[in-house]
């Protein structure tokens, strides 16, 4: 039995949608528990009509627009602290939030630790591509300014999550840059270019922005500045193009109906574009799994958010990295 804490507190919906995906995990997964963080008259009411649920009962939020450390040192009873300390005690095996995602991060970081030798977590997300590709993409914002042997630990992390989550065995591995050619890019990428092409990796040279949603690799990795604007690039992308669909359905009764033969292949990009699939982006590097959820996530994000950190656990994806790295090292 795998147990993930749960957060229920901190995302932009009420904690009833949380609870809902919570739930739905729970039915999916009969070898799943959870243990609840929250507010006691919410967390205690669920747990007393789900067996596999133990409440965590938390008498702080940490709000979206709180100073993330500082709402972490001050809160002690906040719900992201209390879930974090909770997997560093050995109560859950995982983690996952949709909330602030500074305060995930800081109360992640602290209260599970890194993975010795792990200088920064990332996050990570498997993006769609070219028929059923997939390509891992880190960082998307967990670290604004990274070093090249950062950036090398995220190419070992990035291959590790890769096998675990996608089965692919000896990933290529990709540097985010604005040319093909080795010779692209600032200094700064440069510097990671030279970094990536020493090291035992799998780089298989520089990435352009098409290839995150391409199949020419299995791993990007950039910086978490870079890989946040790719991220919210491609999320406005994808609204764009689905906005101007829907508005083009009032165009014609030919459109409309057109329209609705693709319903279900648009709904279905718009979730892989989204992180829906898998609830979230995962951090790694930390002794534990930890998904973050999408603040105004849903409950299908929230059951495939759970479901994604219990199946990381299932496959010790700490313990996965950790080997990874150290033989790099």
């Amino acid at each position: 039995m795998v147990t993930v804490c749960v957060d229920v507190m901190g995302s932009d919906k009420e904690p009833s949608v949380v609870l809902e995906g919570v739930a739905a995990a729970l039915e999916a997964d009969p070898e799943l528990s959870v243990l609840v963080a929250g507010a006691p008259g919410v967390v205690e009411a669920f747990c007393s009509k789900h067996e596999r649920a133990r409440a965590l009962p938390c008498t702080e939020v940490i709000g979206m627009a709180e100073h993330p450390a500082a709402a972490v040192r001050r809160k002690k009873d906040a719900s992201i602290v209390r879930a974090a300390a909770a997997v560093k005690a050995g109560e859950a095996d995982g983690l996952f939030s949709a909330g602030s995602t500074g305060a995930v991060l800081t109360a992640a970081t602290f209260g599970i630790g890194r993975i010795k030798g792990i200088k920064r977590p990332a996050l990570a997300l498997p993006f769609p591509g070219k028929g059923s590709h997939k390509t891992v993409f880190l960082d998307m914002g967990a670290n604004a300014d990274a070093k090249p042997d950062v950036i090398v630990q995220f190419a070992h992390m990035g291959r590790a999550y890769a096998k675990v989550a996608l089965g692919v065995d000896g990933a290529r591995v990709g540097l985010l840059c604005n040319g093909s050619e080795e010779t692209k890019g600032s200094e700064t990428a440069l510097a990671y270019h030279e970094a990536l092409a020493a090291a035992d990796c799998g780089f298989a040279g520089n990435a352009e922005g098409t290839d995150i949603l391409g199949d020419s690799f299995d791993v990007i990795v950039t910086d978490g500045f870079t890989g946040n604007v790719a991220l919210k690039s491609i999320e406005g992308t994808g609204k764009f193009v689905l906005g101007r669909l829907k508005e083009a359905m009032g165009a014609s009764l030919a459109n409309k109906l057109g329209l609705a033969l693709l319903k279900g292949a648009l709904k279905s990009m718009s979730g892989e574009l989204s992180g829906h699939e898998y609830g979230g982006a995962i951090l790694l590097g930390l002794k534990a799994p930890v998904v973050k959820g999408h603040g105004a996530t849903s409950a299908e994000a929230v059951k495939m958010g759970v479901l994604h950190c219990a199946s990381a656990a299932r496959a010790d994806l700490p313990a996965k990295i950790a080997q990874a790295c150290a033989a790099s090292a």
